[in-house]
């Protein structure tokens, strides 16, 4: 199979008009965070007990196309011995790795952040495609502040997820570029909408010089929110005017989903969020679809609680978020269904 075959027919799996991806890729700092609000102790065994449940969850691929994994999980196995990435794709899932190695200060920029991990990546690319990896996913963070994100900042984060991206169409690897503008602070929804719009501008100029297919690549963006400590927070309405303002305006119709993540929002916000997208954006030119982490996460995590025999309480508790989120992209979620 030719490369650009190979990425046309992992966007094909991929992209429909209602599943979504799992973000299940958390490093193991952010794991150990999750599992200590259970009181639950962050061991290998216990992560893989928990993915594995996650990804055996019965009908999930009736809800969710992608899943993203951490490095660790992408080399386990579950009980039988079938590797992750087999059982995802059991159910249709397309098995996806995060290859970004974290996070730094971007030096001359106060306060602006960077991602290390281009390093090596050609060769980590097709070990991870040998274990069954088809997409990857490399994440930049955008901190807000009165001198955050500098011109430095734009230019350097849009480099780096350029040639990524570049990197991984090269490999026959379909790249998910996740520019990632942060809630934290207390700005407003507008100066969330301004940032937004410099953070996808500054990427698709880099995309753009680094020779990156549009049609091969999804885009992980945030919605277009208030800080979380603004005194003035918008309605569900007003975000999705305000989102697809900043898409119309940046994104090019060549990309063929626009994948949010759910950042700070909770499970039910999240959803209603993306239903109301959806409502508003019936005519755009992109699927408007989800790559949520805790946001789906989160309840089966609270119904796990490590333990073995909850495993099917925490599998249902998935399935309903992933359906939910389902329904969200046909503009037909209301609270009424929680």
């Amino acid at each position: 199979m030719t490369t650009h075959s190979e990425l046309q027919q992992c966007i094909d799996d991929m992209v429909d008009e209602r599943r979504g991806i799992l973000a299940a890729d958390e490093s193991a700092p952010t794991i150990a965070k999750r599992f200590a609000t259970i009181g639950v102790e962050s061991t290998e065994e216990l992560r893989r007990q928990y993915r594995s449940a996650l990804l055996s969850t019965p009908d999930l691929g009736d809800y969710i196309s992608g899943v993203i994994l951490f490095e660790e999980t992408l080399s386990q196995c579950d009980n039988r011995g079938m590797s992750f990435s087999e059982l995802a794709w059991q159910h249709k899932i397309v098995p996806g790795i995060k290859v970004d190695k974290g996070l730094g200060p971007l030096p001359g920029a106060p306060g602006d952040k960077i991602t290390f991990g281009l390093d090596g990546l050609p060769e980590r690319l097709l070990t991870y495609k040998k274990q069954g990896a088809r997409f990857a996913k490399w994440r930049e963070v955008y901190p807000i502040s009165h001198h955050n994100p500098s011109r430095q900042g734009l230019v350097a984060n849009a480099e780096m997820l350029a040639r990524y991206a570049a990197e991984c169409q090269a490999a026959g690897v379909v790249p998910i570029v996740e520019p990632e503008v942060l809630m934290d602070g207390d700005h407003h929804i507008d100066c969330c909408a301004s940032v937004t719009e410099a953070v996808l501008k500054s990427v698709f100029q880099a995309l753009d010089l680094h020779k990156v297919t549009l049609e091969h690549m999804l885009l992980k963006p945030n919605m277009v929110l208030p800080g979380k400590s603004c005194s003035d927070q918008s309605s569900t309405e007003e975000i999705a005017e305000k989102t697809l303002s900043v898409l119309r305006r940046c994104i090019p119709a060549a990309v063929p989903s626009i994948n949010f993540l759910s950042g700070g929002m909770g499970p039910e916000e999240a959803t209603l969020n993306l239903n109301t997208l959806n409502q508003a954006g019936d005519k755009a030119p992109w699927q408007l679809s989800i790559s949520y982490g805790r946001a789906l996460q989160q309840p089966a995590l609270q119904a796990w609680q490590g333990r073995v025999e909850n495993c099917q309480a925490a599998q249902r508790a998935l399935l309903k978020r992933a359906k939910l989120n389902s329904l969200a992209r046909l503009g037909q979620y209301h609270s009424g269904l929680e």
